[in-house]
């Protein structure tokens, strides 16, 4: 499959844009190098990739496609907010802000294992295909790489594009910035479910004694009440303060979330260093009770901390119940992410290897714009990204809040295409914007692709090409079939283009897990086939 890169200072961007435009997302520190990097090419079209389109007209008139609606131009979903929807002609833009969340998935196959099938409302297909990493290539420093590429469904004049998004390796544990990190603990009554409380200090502890001397580390606790146990603390010598106060963690009463984040907030800016990367950490079931139980509220109380002094929010959710909504809602808006353990191994993955290297961040607001030529694209989908639709005109706008990336991530949007008959040329042009996390300043970065690329089908290949931009396109796509296979009660047609019945899902799953040896991806494959014995 071909892919093509195009790398392009803005304000050379913006001028073409301007001039011709376009018609028309024990701990073990790992290593990213395997990742493997990819084809780079200009837009075979006079040799050199167009640019993303300029702002144009919002257009009139509605479509859809089974099930949702999306109205002209915007970009943004009408009220059901489902993603099942089609651009209506003549908008063929979709923007986005990135999203490198992953509970959604996490809680799903928790809930599977327990012989139960997920709310429909807690299924977010993005996060689904955003659990397993992709071999897209890495730009040498802060942005990101964009990789475009896809492959025909069994669906007549459907295929699968997959616009993928990659930022730098991690640096190594001695190279990043020391960190700064204020944990918020859930200590309410529900907490004393096994695989809570007792996972959050067991998890804690290791990653204490992961920690680098030069990093600090402040611990609040929160039930119907919120206290500041732990003072913003250096480690170095002072470890087992820190470990005392770990294990002085035990369940009480009520669930005071809206005090325990902002009492975590306040510590975070009081023991602030300039020197370091400022997170807080929120560890939670997030099933809140007492005082504010509103995200929006919430939020607005920590506004200052957030805006004045850049701290983000890492949301870490546990529980067979748990706040779905709310967690997410307060990480989104919060500029941050979530992520859900579930057993000892996911816990130490998280706060073990996933915390210490992702703490800095490479990219702040950062947003997607894919422009679909209307000459060879009759229709599109977004697969997912409903809590993250921009509107199209807003995607220069830097006012307009997007997403926060740190190294070691990637990010992957899928969409469902319809080719027009004999449709042969150019077929998009990805462009992800990003602002510098020191300095705001903005950057933009775009990749083409063309309609030859979708000459392969998606599932028809042989063994061997199981491997790199073929593996990892279907590792998306049998995430992103079965994440909307499981938004609606399942009904053996799907709803997605080329959507195989779950049990045929399985079996493609359980086929590439055997081919690739990849225990995540096994993983996966066991999930589909538990929610085809529960259908």
């Amino acid at each position: 499959m071909k892919r093509y890169r195009t790398r392009r200072p803005i304000g050379a961007l913006l001028a073409l844009t301007a001039a011709g435009g376009l018609l028309l997302t024990g701990c073990q520190g790992g290593d990213d190098t395997d990742q493997g990097a990819k084809d780079a090419a200009a837009d075979s079209r006079g040799g050199s990739a167009a640019p993303p389109a300029p702002d144009r007209p919002r257009g009139e008139g509605e479509q859809r496609y089974d099930g949702g609606t999306t109205t002209g131009g915007t970009g943004e979903t009408g009220q059901t907010g489902d993603s099942r929807d089609v651009a209506p002609a003549p908008d063929h833009l979709s923007t986005f802000a990135l999203d490198v969340d992953t509970a959604s998935y996490g809680y799903a196959r928790r809930t599977l294992a327990e012989g139960r099938l997920p709310d429909p409302s807690t299924v977010r297909p993005e996060e689904f295909v955003n659990s397993f990493r992709q071999d897209y290539g890495r730009p040498d420093g802060d942005g990101f790489t964009v990789t475009v590429d896809g492959a025909r469904t069994d669906a007549e004049d459907w295929s699968l594009v997959r616009v993928g998004l990659a930022t730098r390796s991690a640096e190594r544990e001695d190279e990043r910035p020391p960190a700064a990190l204020t944990f918020v603990i859930d200590v309410s009554g529900s907490m004393a479910e096994p695989g809570r409380l007792d996972l959050a200090r067991e998890s804690l502890g290791t990653m204490t004694d992961r920690l680098r001397d030069d990093d600090s580390v402040a611990l609040v606790t929160f039930s119907d009440e919120a206290e500041t146990v732990l003072p913003m603390t250096r480690l170095g010598d002072r470890r087992g303060r820190v470990h005392d106060a770990i294990d002085s963690l035990e369940p009480a009463e009520s669930t005071n979330l809206g005090a325990g984040v902002e009492t975590g907030y306040a510590t975070a800016v009081e023991g602030r260093r300039e020197d370091a990367t400022n997170r807080v950490v929120l560890v939670s079931d997030a099933l809140a009770n007492t005082g504010d139980t509103d995200a929006d509220a919430i939020l607005e109380r920590i506004a200052d901390a957030r805006r004045e002094h850049g701290i983000t929010l890492f949301g870490v959710g546990v529980g067979s119940d748990y706040g779905d909504a709310l967690m997410e809602r307060l990480a989104g808006k919060g500029d941050g992410h979530t992520t859900y353990v579930s057993t000892t191994e996911d816990a130490r993955e998280v706060f073990c290897e996933q915390l210490p290297r992702h703490i800095e961040l490479t990219a702040r607001d950062a947003k997607a714009q894919v422009a679909f030529d209307p000459e060879t694209v009759a229709e599109f989908r977004l697969v997912g990204y409903d809590n993250r639709r921009v509107a199209d005109d807003d995607f220069r706008d830097d006012r307009v809040d997007g997403g926060e990336v740190g190294p070691g991530h990637t990010v992957t949007a899928l969409y469902a295409v319809r080719t027009r008959p004999g449709a042969d040329g150019h077929l998009a042009t990805a462009t992800v914007r990003w602002l510098d996390p020191r300095t705001r300043a903005p950057h933009e970065e775009s990749g083409a692709v063309e309609t030859d690329t979708l000459d392969g089908s998606l599932w028809d290949a042989d063994d061997d090409s199981v491997r790199g931009a073929d593996r990892g396109l279907r590792v998306a796509a049998t995430a992103a079939y079965f994440a909307d296979a499981l938004r609606a009660p399942y009904d053996g047609d799907g709803s997605l283009p080329g959507a195989p019945r779950l049990g045929e899902l399985a079996e493609r799953a359980g086929a590439l897990a055997d081919r690739t040896e990849d225990p995540e991806i096994g993983q996966l494959a066991e999930a589909v086939r538990q929610a085809d014995r529960l259908t």
